[in-house]
């Protein structure tokens, strides 16, 4: 059966970005790799961050956690595509310790269960988020779930499907939006396309000269030490190529690929979309996008930012999130 041209162009960019990651991580070299993982431990104590794992139906799931449940409503932050946990230690910097604050390794990321043989769109990662949710006992307040990119789109999808379990929404330069004008970033994988046969199903592969573009279209003016600090927070533990191809085919079908702006007229929440001025990857007029879909919703543009947000402003979006947070939860007006 003949691939459809759609289905053609996303499996390039699927098989880009699995190279994109797998390549970095090959070229990442071995005393990077440890002086990372001590950085990151260290950040983890100074950050007073607890690795704890929990399993059902398959998955064991991996997060970061700080505090317990209080009379503030708890933070759960979900990562991008192809990162994992240790992405939110720059923007915890900034949140206070008396906020009990949870960074899940999204489903086939860091160090939860992936598995080949599930599908990994959109709905499908929220409602597994959801059993984890249920699992740790987190479901039994409603909660301020954040999200950044991918993460950001599943973030969206899940206060659609929950919206009882969501107090509040802060979404940074989340996917799932469909654009007019297309992506800027995908344009980019145009000049690679001429490496594809599709007749023989060979896909792309790329050289680290490549890899290193692409990684720095994501970053406002990328340094040696940010893209650096973005090459350590990739998901170097267990790189498999083909399951971040199945990932991102699975997240770019028919049936996910605009999720989150088919569910944000259902969004109940209060809302915050936070998104880098120059993002390349992912336009941010997909804010006002969704802004004019979801009920309550504020927008914050941020100057001299790419995509990374947490990388690029980390301290700024940080206190967004935070104002926000006190904003509609009431926390300081209370007391």
């Amino acid at each position: 059966m003949e691939l459809t041209a759609v289905k053609i162009i996303f499996m390039i960019l699927g098989s880009i970005l699995a190279c994109l990651t797998s390549i970095l991580i090959s070229r990442y070299h071995l005393w990077h790799k440890i002086f990372f993982k001590i950085l990151t431990w260290l950040k983890r104590i100074k950050r007073h961050m607890k690795v704890k794992y929990i399993k059902h139906n398959g998955y064991n799931f991996c997060y970061l956690t700080r505090g317990t449940p209080g009379s503030q409503p708890s933070m759960l932050m979900l990562h991008g595509f192809s990162l994992n946990k240790d992405m939110w230690l720059e923007t915890l910097k900034y949140i206070p310790r008396e906020i009990h604050v949870i960074c899940l390794d999204l489903p086939g990321h860091g160090a939860t269960t992936r598995l080949l043989g599930d599908n990994y769109a959109a709905a499908e990662q929220a409602k597994r988020i959801h059993e984890f949710v249920k699992c740790i006992g987190l479901d039994k307040k409603p909660f301020h779930l954040i999200g950044f990119s991918v993460g950001g789109m599943i973030a969206g999808v899940y206060a659609a499907l929950y919206p009882s379990e969501v107090r509040c929404l802060s979404l940074l330069c989340p996917g799932g939006v469909q654009y007019e004008s297309g992506y800027e970033f995908i344009k980019h994988f145009r000049e690679l396309e001429k490496n594809i046969s599709v007749e023989n199903s060979r896909l792309i592969s790329l050289t680290e000269r490549q890899g290193e573009e692409l990684l720095k279209l994501g970053l406002y003016h990328p340094s040696i030490s940010q893209l650096q600090l973005l090459k350590g927070y990739l998901d170097d533990d267990r790189p498999q190529r083909m399951f971040f191809i199945k990932n991102f085919l699975d997240l770019t079908s028919e049936e996910s690929r605009y999720s989150l702006q088919e569910n944000a007229s259902k969004i109940r929440a209060p809302t915050e979309i936070i998104w880098g001025k120059y993002d390349k990857v992912l336009e941010a007029s997909g804010a006002d996008i969704l802004a004019k879909l979801i009920p309550n919703c504020h927008v914050y543009i941020l100057d001299k930012c790419g995509h990374f947000i947490t990388i690029d402003r980390p301290q700024k979006s940080a206190e967004l999130i935070l104002e926000f947070h006190n904003s509609v939860c009431d926390t300081k007006k209370n007391n």
